[in-house]
C-alpha cells in the first residue's frame, strides 16, 4: 500500500489506481446539479401543501441529501425537514407530513420499510430513486417518481438527492425554490473544479490537506452549516480511502470530546479538521480557534477550511466538493481503488441469506 508524500495526484496516476474513474463523478457535481434540477421538473409535479412538514427516508449517501437541503434552506424553512435513518419513521409522523423515500438503488431495505409505514399512515409520499423495488412500488401505488440518474455509485448522486429534497420543500410549501441559487452554485463549482482538480496545482487546498491526512485517521468537525458536511467527509473518507474516520459537532465537542485529546497520541495518529463558514456563530469560530491551538500539541495534525462562495448552495456545495476529492486522494496515496465497497456489499449479501 503507498503511502508515497511525492506521489503525483495528476490524472495519469489517479486513473492507474482508480479503475472506475470515480473522479468523473466528482469533477462532474456541477453539471449533475442542474441536471437534477432539469429531472424534477420532468416528474411533473404539482405544488401542494405540507403542515406537518417533510421527512426524507434513507440510508448513506442517498439520506444525506435531505441533510444538505436543511442546511441550505436555514432559517427560510418555515416547516421541519428532518432525516430519518431506520426501519421506520418517527412517531409524530402524520397524514399531513410529506415523506420523501430517497434510495439511490431502489432496493434500500429500510427506505421500503419506511415507504410501506408512510402509506399506512396515509402520508403524502414522493420517490426519490434511480430504479429498483422502490420505484416499481411507487408506480404501482401512483406515487410521484424524481428520476436520479443511473450508472453511478449512491454517494456520487449527492447533488441529485439534495437537489431533489430542495425542489420537494419548495413544491410542499416548506421553504422557498432555490433554483436560481442552484444555478449559480454550478457555475461556481467549475471554477472550483479547476482550482482543486487533478490539473490544478499540486499546492492546491484538496491535495494539500489529503497529503496532510494520509496516515493519520481524522476527526472532522463542523458547526451549523458544516455539521452535516462534516459527516459527509467522514462517511466519504470511509467509502473512498477505505480509512477510518469520525465527525463531531462544535460546540458539543467542546464539552466532552476535547478531553481525549489529551493523551491522543497514545492511541495513533489523529488528525482534526475543522469546517468553518462565514455564518458561523461567532463564539463558535473562537471555540474553533481555542480548540484548535488546545489540541495541537497530541495531534498529528490540525487544520481549519473554510468554505467558499456567497450563497448558501455555494457555500455548502464547495466544501462537498473538496471534502469529494480530500477523499479521492487519499484512495490514490493509500494505493486503493476509492469504487469497491466490499464489508458493505459482504454486510448486505449476509442479511439477504439471514432475511
Amino acid at each position: 500500500m503507498s503511502t508515497t508524500e511525492g506521489l503525483a495526484l495528476d490524472r495519469e496516476t489517479i486513473a492507474r489506481i482508480d479503475a472506475s474513474d470515480q473522479l468523473t463523478d466528482v469533477l462532474a457535481i456541477p453539471e449533475h446539479l442542474r441536471d437534477a434540477l432539469w429531472k424534477v421538473e420532468s416528474a411533473g409535479l404539482e405544488p401542494w401543501d405540507s403542515p406537518g412538514g417533510i421527512i426524507v427516508a434513507g440510508m448513506g449517501g442517498s439520506a444525506i441529501g435531505g441533510e444538505f437541503a436543511r442546511a441550505i434552506l436555514g432559517d427560510h424553512a418555515s416547516r421541519p425537514l428532518l432525516t430519518a435513518r431506520a426501519y421506520g419513521l418517527p412517531s409524530w409522523t402524520t397524514n399531513e407530513t410529506t415523506v420523501v423515500c430517497a434510495s439511490y438503488s431502489g432496493d434500500t431495505e429500510e427506505a421500503l420499510t419506511c415507504y410501506e409505514a408512510a402509506g399506512v399512515i396515509g402520508a403524502r409520499r414522493v420517490v426519490l430513486t434511480s430504479g429498483g423495488k422502490l420505484a416499481e412500488m411507487a408506480r404501482a401505488d401512483g406515487v410521484p417518481v424524481i428520476p436520479v440518474a443511473g450508472g453511478y455509485q449512491p454517494r456520487a448522486a449527492v447533488a441529485y438527492m439534495t437537489v431533489g429534497v430542495l425542489e420537494v420543500a419548495a413544491l410542499a410549501g416548506v421553504g422557498p425554490r432555490m433554483n436560481s441559487e442552484i444555478d449559480v452554485a454550478a457555475d461556481h463549482l467549475e471554477e472550483l473544479v479547476i482550482e482543486w482538480g487533478p490539473d490544478g496545482v499540486d499546492a492546491g487546498e484538496a491535495k494539500t490537506l489529503a497529503r496532510a491526512l494520509n496516515g493519520t485517521v481524522p476527526i472532522i468537525a463542523g458547526a451549523g452549516l458544516t455539521t452535516a458536511i462534516a459527516y459527509r467527509w467522514k462517511t466519504q473518507i470511509n467509502e473512498n480511502a477505505k480509512s477510518p474516520a469520525y465527525s463531531q459537532e462544535l460546540p458539543e465537542m467542546d464539552h466532552n470530546e476535547i478531553e481525549g485529546w489529551a493523551s491522543v497520541a497514545e492511541f495513533g495518529r489523529f488528525a482534526a479538521v475543522f469546517l468553518d463558514d462565514d455564518d458561523t456563530h461567532p463564539r463558535v469560530k473562537e471555540r474553533m480557534e481555542l480548540t484548535s491551538r488546545l489540541i495541537k500539541p497530541g495531534a498529528a495534525g490540525v487544520y481549519r477550511v473554510n468554505s467558499r462562495g456567497r450563497t448558501t448552495v455555494e457555500r455548502v456545495f464547495s466544501l462537498v466538493l473538496l471534502g469529494d476529492l480530500v477523499s479521492l486522494y487519499l484512495a490514490v496515496l493509500r494505493g486503493v481503488d476509492p469504487e469497491p465497497v466490499e464489508l458493505l456489499q459482504a454486510l448486505k449479501n449476509e442479511l439477504a441469506r439471514g432475511g
